[in-house]
């Protein structure tokens, strides 16, 4: 059996939307680290919207939000990680209008609600399949920012470092939430603890820890910034205001996504609106961000893009031109090159890299 070290060839299990009509569900390819190279492996067929994907514990199970408006719900499936076949555990109502993130560990599942404003959380049966509703927090108030910031938006939640707190972006609020975790909480996982406000009109959405966790990255919809932080034992600190567009830009941001390479080296974040680019920073001394270069994606709307395990290639969904379009990283200056190679899928919004043993 390889290792993880030697390993070449993952599952790359790629979210969608079906309501486009150019997609039928989530799709699983074989992707090899060394070349690019990739192969279709499976389509699970007859779920709607899986939007985001998580990954559960031990590669056995796959969660997806299902982002049908008042009718959303979260889908478990047991997953074979040999044959990229997913087989469907069962669904739950969140609660909260159409979730676009997901997270998962041991023993819960979280959604972030975007329309429904709140956060949900699920327990997991021993056969990786979601328990009934257990936690359902509400998020109150607005920002500046007409339509877009009337009420609350939840955008993701994510695992603190350390897996002691639940990280809450709120994109209608201009605040990002820290909660207390406890997986084994009951109906009170998660309690409320702290809460920074940024800057009025950004619009948080995601956030990606420093490879030594001292730090957090804040990507902004709105305003196309990135806020840095240092991070501390559930305390998030604003060290540095950055952006992703160049100076002049005069255009459309929204903001999207934003993944750190392997090594902790270099931050990519992706803008879609008129801009349809990645920003590619480095990671400078205490944490802080300078600029390195732009990169059009080629296609149109970077919803989601993931850095592949080796670091090796940066791969971006194309909500709006239906493909993954695959880059080579250069792990020494972070640039990116179009390989040329292309994977036509329709309306991809969640890429996961996943190992196949």
């Amino acid at each position: 059996m390889q290792s993880c070290a030697q390993q070449k060839d993952y599952n790359l299990i790629i979210g969608t939307y079906t309501n486009t009509g150019k997609s039928e569900g989530i799709y699983v390819y074989d992707f090899n680290t060394n070349t690019a190279a990739f192969k279709a492996k499976s389509v699970t067929k007859n779920v709607e919207n899986p939007s985001y994907l998580a990954l559960g514990e031990g590669n056995k199970t796959i969660y997806a939000v299902n982002e049908t408006s008042e009718s959303s719900a979260a889908s478990a499936f047991a997953f074979d990680a040999a044959s990229g076949k997913l087989t469907f555990l069962n669904k739950q109502a969140t609660n909260g209008a159409d979730p676009c993130y997901i997270v998962a560990d041991q023993k819960n599942v979280i959604t972030a609600n975007y329309s429904g404003g709140s956060i949900s959380v699920f327990g997991i049966e021993k056969d990786g399949s979601l328990s009934a509703l257990k936690q359902l927090i509400k998020h109150n108030g607005k920002s500046i920012v007409k339509g877009q910031q009337a009420g609350p938006h939840v955008h993701m939640a994510q695992f603190s470092p350390d897996h002691k707190y639940v990280v809450v972006n709120d994109l209608g609020t201009d605040k990002v939430y820290l909660y207390k975790y406890n997986a084994d909480g009951g109906n009170q996982v998660l309690t409320a603890s702290d809460s920074v406000a940024v800057t009025p009109g950004a619009g948080p959405r995601h956030l990606v820890f420093s490879k030594d966790s001292k730090y957090a990255y804040l990507v902004e919809e709105i305003n196309g910034g990135i806020t840095v932080f240092s991070y501390s034992e559930g305390t998030l600190t604003e060290i540095q205001q950055t952006k992703l567009t160049e100076d002049g830009f005069t255009g459309q941001n929204g903001a999207a996504d934003i993944h750190l390479s392997p090594d902790g080296r270099f931050l990519y974040a992706s803008n879609r609106g008129s801009e349809n680019k990645i920003t590619i920073f480095a990671i400078e001394k205490g944490g802080l961000l300078s600029i390195r270069g732009y990169a059009s994606t080629l296609g149109k709307g970077p919803r989601n893009f993931v850095i592949d395990p080796s670091g090796k290639y940066l791969l971006v969904g194309h909500q709006y031109t239906n493909n993954v379009v695959i880059f080579e990283r250069n792990q020494e200056t972070g640039a990116l090159k179009d390989t040329g190679k292309r994977i036509e899928v329709g309306a991809p919004v969640c890429l996961v890299f996943a190992p196949i043993k």
